[in-house]
């Protein structure tokens, strides 16, 4: 009722509309008290959500991956993106603006998100104060769902020499893109083929992440690495957040997994990280979570994977992604 109901933005107004005796009639639930909706986040347990996504998930078409096989497994994006509940939302129009600063990251939730990259469908999203700091902080949250047989394709965030070490070791690889300031040992450069030259790449040579002193020894990469250059269009940044780009895309990706697979194939799986960026516009401006209803994590987790399994549900009754003219069609 709430993602394609344009008039419902927040749980009163869904207890409100289940008073209408057609609504309890079509949803097979009778009228709710005021505190019901509040009350059924901290009872309803989001995990079968999660199940009966997972099973839709399987029902759609994959494309044709082959392109990637040399990679194998499955290409699966992280990130995290905050959403602003309808408290904090509320919040906003009456707190004076040099108070705001104190509210960042209350009533806010970063959801952290495995997106598999060919199928173009969400896995796993994970729920956290929006602050990324402790349990909260990437970082940690994929240490604590790391899987193998994965091809973890992550941005500068996740960068750190100890979870590249844990992803190895777990049985799966990582490509990742590291700080422009990282300073890898160089060992040995690896060949460019006329297509690596094509797209771009400047130099593929096999290194060793990290430092390795007396007081830093556990600052290192325990594998060799591939550090692959790409040359870009250099920019700056225009606003407050950001970083300039010096026209250079650095990655570094495990060489005892991939070892065969040529730089340019690497660069295009990195590339193809975006849609998860696009995944995240989508969440937000299409299915309404933009602001989150709930304040309570349960509240978050039932919202979040509802969306994606309406995403889902569009995906595999039209064959096509969701579009906002889609998306409108169903509410009317």
């Amino acid at each position: 009722m709430w993602t394609f109901n344009p008039v419902i933005d927040s749980l009163r107004e869904l207890q409100q509309a289940n008073n209408l005796n057609e609504i309890q009639k079509k949803s097979g639930v009778s009228r709710s008290s005021l505190g019901s909706p509040s009350a059924s986040v901290t009872i309803v347990d989001p995990e079968p959500l999660t199940q009966i996504a997972a099973t839709l998930v399987t029902q759609i078409p994959n494309g044709d991956p082959s392109r990637f096989d040399q990679i194998g497994h499955q290409l699966t994006a992280v990130d995290g993106s905050v959403f602003k509940t309808a408290v904090r939302v509320a919040s906003l129009s009456w707190l004076p603006s040099k108070s705001s600063s104190s509210w960042r990251g209350v009533n806010s939730y970063r959801i952290h998100t495995h997106f598999e990259i060919l199928w173009g469908v969400p896995k796993r999203i994970d729920a956290t104060p929006a602050r990324p700091k402790g349990k909260g902080d990437e970082k940690s949250v994929l240490v604590g769902v790391l899987k193998p047989d994965r091809r973890y394709v992550t941005d500068r965030g996740h960068a750190k020499f100890e979870l590249f070490n844990q992803i190895s070791a777990i049985g799966s690889s990582y490509l990742c893109r590291p700080r422009d300031n990282s300073t890898p040992k160089f060992l040995s450069p690896r060949p460019l083929s006329d297509a690596d030259r094509s797209a771009g790449i400047e130099s593929n040579t096999e290194v060793v992440l990290g430092t390795n002193t007396l007081n830093r020894k556990t600052q290192t990469t325990d594998h060799r690495v591939r550090y692959i250059v790409v040359k870009t269009p250099p920019h700056a940044r225009t606003d407050t957040e950001g970083n300039n780009s010096d026209g250079y895309l650095r990655l570094v990706t495990d060489v005892t997994k991939l070892t065969d697979v040529t730089a340019e194939l690497i660069a295009e799986a990195y590339r193809l990280r975006w849609l998860i960026e696009l995944f995240f516009r989508m969440i937000k401006q299409l299915l309404g979570c933009r602001h989150l209803l709930s304040t309570k994590h349960g509240g978050v987790g039932i919202q979040m994977y509802l969306a994606i399994i309406d995403c889902l549900l569009i995906l595999i009754h039209t064959g096509s992604q969701p579009t906002k003219r889609t998306c409108v069609m169903i509410c009317f």
